[in-house]
């Protein structure tokens, strides 16, 4: 595979180099752009040395083999990390002042962009804008991770590690090709656009404290990289998580219930598939302090009332059945058994409440299924399909759904 490897003028551009490691390793033909700033934080020499090719930045070079237009005509993949706020600026204005944005401007393959600066820039209103600009042209940008920056503070902002970087690459191509050889059988949701709730919201109290659950995110991080795999668009709606998204996602971060309900109705407009693996907090306090509630001698412990949030899976169905849409709603239960009934007999019930497509059910408890890195669910369907189990790893359970998504997509919606 061709691949045009851009690097932007970043401190992050050392990691690069590990990058085009794992691009050549693996076999691939990789061409080197870094940006004249790129050049100062990482020579030439050492670009030309890992990649085994001839390395520029200018117009000007070779300019009998046309570059500017022939490296993004033949290049089956291009990667920029790390992406600059001033290079997604560029690519987003569709700028073509070197040898790299010319290349961009020319891409007839997948693009991908690992960003990488401070944590300012990267919430700037004006960068944003420019991610959301590239997604809309079907460019994938990465989400950075977070942690330690070139300073003494943390925040997101720093580039993802080379192997995620790597793996995302492949995932986008693999996600084209097999697009183009079979989406029927090999990508079941190719094409589609699946939006994805994970993680456990948490509801504020004061500045310091909240109402959160057990949710780690793990489910639904796996429910998104089996998502991606099939070939979907993912957007994924992120509370609070314990682990990172899977690159390639479309993220979405929020905190608390309304702003989940917020973002998913936004996002389920024009999405095929809406899997809500979230946990969402029934409650929220009703009131918030502005100022830490204090422990005062002599007082008792304030009372904390409590009001209902939003169902936003009903809504979600509800929605959709006002308006005629043809989204496949899915829905997850985190179930214990009680004196009322058992767990299936809870969900059945949940499920004929909701009105979903789809409801995966777990029993959950202290040491089950919250934070562990394996699951046990059942998937009871809406349209009367017999119960499906399973079990294994997260990322297994993941599979299964995502197939089980794919399957009732082509029964129930086959006009999608």
């Amino acid at each position: 595979m061709r691949i045009v490897l851009g690097v932007g003028g970043g401190i992050a551009a050392y990691k690069v180099a590990s990058l085009l490691r794992l691009f050549t390793e693996a076999g691939h033909k990789v061409t080197v752009i870094p940006t004249e700033a790129a050049t100062r934080f990482v020579g030439v020499a050492t670009w030309e040395a890992l990649s085994g090719n001839p390395v520029s930045n200018s117009v000007f070079d070779d300019v009998e083999k046309v570059n500017h237009v022939r490296l993004g005509h033949e290049a089956d993949l291009i990667v920029v990390a790390p992406a600059t706020a001033d290079l997604l600026a560029k690519a987003a204005t569709g700028q073509a002042g070197d040898l790299l944005t010319n290349t961009l401007l020319m891409a007839h393959g997948p693009v991908l962009f690992a960003p990488a600066m401070h944590t300012e820039m990267w919430q700037h209103a004006a960068t944003q804008a420019n991610v959301e600009t590239l997604r809309s042209r079907g460019v994938t940008v990465l989400e950075p991770a977070s942690g330690r920056l070139t300073g003494a503070d943390s925040g997101p902002g720093r580039l993802p590690e080379p192997e995620a970087i790597f793996a995302a690459a492949m995932a986008l191509v693999n996600a084209a090709d097999g697009a183009k050889a079979s989406p029927a059988t090999e990508q079941p949701l190719a094409g589609r656009v699946v939006t994805i709730s994970a993680g456990g919201t948490r509801e504020a109290l004061d500045p310091v404290r909240f109402l959160g659950n057990r949710s780690s995110g793990k489910q639904g991080a796996a429910l998104a990289a089996a998502a991606l795999a099939a070939g979907a668009t993912v957007r994924f709606l992120a509370a609070h998580m314990d682990v990172e998204p899977p690159a390639g996602v479309e993220l979405v971060r929020v905190e608390s219930a309304l702003e989940l309900r917020e973002a998913a109705l936004k996002a389920a407009v024009d999405s095929d598939v809406v899997i809500m693996a979230a946990a969402v907090a029934d409650f929220r306090p009703a009131d918030v302090s502005d100022t830490k509630i204090k422990k005062v001698d002599g007082e008792d412990a304030p009372v904390v009332r409590l009001v209902r949030n939003p169902d936003i899976l009903h809504e979600l169905v509800e929605r959709r059945n006002a308006e005629g849409g043809q989204q496949l709603i899915v829905g997850f239960a985190a179930e214990t058994g009680d004196a009322q009934g058992d767990v299936l007999q809870h969900a059945t019930a949940k499920l004929k409440r909701k009105g979903c497509d789809l409801l995966v059910v777990n029993q959950v408890g202290i040491g089950r299924v919250f934070g562990q890195d394996d699951n046990s669910v059942v998937i009871l369907s809406g349209h009367g399909a017999e119960p499906q189990s399973a079990a294994g790893s997260k990322a297994d359970v993941a599979a299964v759904v995502v197939d089980r998504v794919g399957a009732e997509l082509t029964r129930v919606f086959p006009a999608l």
